[in-house]
Formats: structure tokens, C-alpha cells, sequence
């Protein structure tokens, strides 16, 4: 007789990510899917990470990250947004931003909990709320300048209600919030027992002169918020897997019981290396610019091309409607240009439970220049 096994996710299989990064491979395709960059690090963090390992920083970190860390980040928090987290109780390194969100969700929701989810929304936040037996709420971003649809928020909260997630720079969309929106998200929130969880890992990464509005910049949101950040988008070390997480008191509490079964403590070196890197507020104040040079490279490259490219507001995303030349859907169509045009993308039905096709296909510009003009290239004889 064989095994049995009753899936807790019996409806999940791959991610998007990994198949269609795994199509690019196989096919040798110039790979704007996944969305990592094919540049390396500055020399600075990396011999940062080598100071660090010779100096003998290679055992077990504390569990919440090294305390030199969490008052840096302290500073930065409050220096950029006005808020003051306690370095001991209310910041904790982890081993990147995917992680911290399923810890975030598995100490909070509990079965038959709901939880508003807004599409397109990051594949790993509506499995996490599954095995911890909630109950995935959707909410559609406004389409086509996805922002956030705030009367259907407030139709869909009820007495069970547990959680809000939040994203901003937004991924897939690549759009930002702003006051109007931390304000209306307050009123909803108000006199309930609703968390918020704040996915900001895009959070230096912000384009044309905005500022990223974070729900740390709001006193009231941020007493019930658990914010999410991540070292490996803005020092463009994904590899790393290191973040952090920002909570008051009694949030950070309950973070920290999960967090510590489930991976104790992120990789030490890396956070001494990021320690050094933080002291010079240059290197994460200047990574805006350096990618918005990128993303308006990669728009006016496309210019020649029947896609019409949708404003990035944030994030190192752009989204390609192809409407203008193919009724194609946009799975099939991703996986035709990489098998025979060798360009892999990816498509944004993915981010929607319901796999909503509006024709668009999300392309990664945090690429070297030559790989853009490869890329543009392909995709302007389409």
C-alpha cells in the first residue's frame, strides 16, 4: 500500500519564481523573472563580511540579532520616520523577509481567523495564513494605477478579522501608498483588535522624488503593526536572506515565541557586515536613484516595442501590457517567449487567487545594462 499523505496545501505547487527561472535555464533565455539582481555587491559589504568572519563572528548570534544591529537600525528607523523602537524588546534580525512573514502570520492568526489580502499580492503570504487555518480575504488593487481600494477594505472587515497585510513599494504593482492611505487604513483599524502586517522590503526603493510612507510614520498604525524590511533588496545581496522586523512590545513578544522554534537566529557575519555598511546612510539613501536610472533605461529602451510599459512607482519591477498584440493569456505567453524567443518573465495572473489575467507580464530591470539592452533587444521584435 502507498503512503498517504493529506496535503496541508493541496492546492500549491511550484512557485512561479522557480518555474519559470527554472524554463529560462533550461532554455538559456535571458532570465527578467525572478527578481534578483546580475550584478554583484560593492566591495565595501563585501569585505565588510570578511572582516567579520575573521574576526571570529561565525557562532550563533543572539536570537533577536547582535544588540550593535538593532540600535543602528533603531537610529535609521527613527531618523527616517520619526518612530523610536526599542533596540532590546522591539527589533529582531531575521534570515530574510519571506520568513518573517510566515512567523508574523503563524503567532497571530489563528484557525478561522480571516485575513485581508490585497492583489496581486507576494506568493508566500496567503499559504502561510492556510496552514495556520485562516482564511484569505481578497481585495483587488485598482486597476490599471493599482491602488488601494479602501472602501471594499473596509466592506470586507468583520468581527473576525485578524490581520490587514500591507505592502508598499508594492510587488507585483509597483505602486506606493501615502498619508491619505496610512490614514484611511487607521480609520478602519480603529477601536478593533486588527494587526497590520507591513511588508516595506522596497522601502529604499522609491522613485521620482517620493517618499516612502511607512507605517511606522503613523503613531496609531504603528501600535498594532508588525513592519517587515529586508537588507538583501537594498545592499542587492538576496542571496543572504537577512531582514529585520520592527513590532511594539507586545507584538515583538509573540514573534519572538514562533521565531524562536522556527530558525532561532539569522547568519552572523552578515550582520556585522550590515552594521558597518548602515553607519553611512549614503548607501541606502542613494539606491533610489541608482535603480530609477535603471528603470527609466529599461522604459526607453521599450519605447520601439508594441508593449505599452506601466508607471513603476517603486520596487525594481516594471509591468509589460501586451495587449496591443496577443489575446494570448499570460501564463502561456510567458512561457512561449521563453522557450522560443528566450526571455523569461513573469506572468501577473500568478499574484491573483483567481488568476486574473489583465495581459500584463512582470519584467526585473535590477540587471546590468547589457542585459537590459539584450533583453529590449528580443523584446522589440515582438
Amino acid at each position: 500500500m502507498s503512503l498517504q499523505i493529506d496535503s496541508k496545501l493541496p492546492n500549491t505547487g511550484i512557485t512561479i519564481f522557480t518555474e519559470m527561472s527554472g524554463l529560462a535555464k533550461q532554455y538559456n533565455a535571458v532570465n527578467l523573472s525572478q527578481g534578483f539582481p546580475d550584478f554583484e555587491c560593492s566591495a565595501e559589504l563585501r569585505e565588510a563580511l570578511t572582516k567579520a568572519m575573521n574576526d571570529g563572528y561565525n557562532q550563533y548570534a543572539p536570537m533577536p540579532g547582535i544588540i550593535q544591529l538593532r540600535e543602528t537600525i533603531s537610529a535609521k528607523t527613527e531618523a527616517l520616520y520619526g518612530k523610536v523602537y526599542n533596540p532590546e524588546s522591539e527589533i529582531t534580525i531575521v534570515p530574510g523577509a519571506t520568513l518573517a512573514l510566515f512567523t508574523a502570520i503563524t503567532a497571530i492568526v489563528h484557525p478561522g481567523d480571516e485575513v485581508i489580502v490585497i492583489e496581486p499580492a507576494y506568493d508566500c503570504y496567503v499559504p502561510a495564513i492556510e496552514l495556520c487555518g485562516g482564511i484569505a480575504i481578497y481585495s483587488s488593487l485598482q486597476y490599471p494605477i493599482f491602488s488601494i481600494n479602501w472602501e471594499e477594505i473596509e466592506s470586507l472587515v468583520t468581527s473576525k478579522t485578524k490581520v490587514i497585510i500591507i505592502n508598499s513599494p508594492q510587488n507585483p504593482g509597483t505602486s506606493v501608498i501615502n498619508t491619505n492611505d496610512l490614514e484611511r487604513l487607521a480609520k478602519i483599524t480603529r477601536n478593533t483588535n486588527i494587526i497590520v502586517i507591513s511588508d516595506e522590503v522596497y522601502e529604499h526603493i522609491i522613485f521620482d522624488g517620493a517618499k516612502h510612507h511607512s507605517i511606522a510614520l503613523n503613531e496609531e498604525l504603528a501600535q498594532r503593526s508588525i513592519i517587515i524590511s529586508s537588507f538583501g533588496k537594498t545592499y542587492h545581496v538576496t542571496g543572504w536572506k537577512t531582514g529585520y522586523v520592527l513590532a511594539p512590545d507586545p507584538l515583538m513578544k509573540e514573534f519572538r515565541k514562533v521565531y524562536q522554534y522556527n530558525a532561532f537566529c539569522s547568519f552572523a557575519p552578515a550582520q556585522w557586515a550590515f552594521n558597518t555598511m548602515l553607519q553611512n546612510p549614503e548607501t541606502y539613501l542613494s539606491v533610489s536613484s541608482f535603480y530609477q536610472a535603471k528603470r527609466d533605461k529599461m522604459e526607453a529602451l521599450l519605447a520601439p516595442s508594441k508593449f505599452k510599459v506601466l508607471p513603476s512607482k517603486g520596487s525594481y519591477f516594471q509591468l509589460l501590457d501586451y495587449s496591443a498584440f496577443s489575446i494570448e493569456s499570460d501564463y502561456e505567453l510567458a512561457k512561449r517567449l521563453t522557450i522560443e524567443h528566450k526571455i523569461a518573465m513573469i506572468p501577473l495572473s500568478s499574484f491573483y487567487h483567481d488568476k486574473k489575467d489583465n495581459k500584463l507580464l512582470r519584467i526585473c530591470f535590477a540587471k546590468q545594462y547589457e542585459t537590459l539592452e539584450n533583453a529590449a533587444e528580443i523584446l522589440n521584435t515582438l
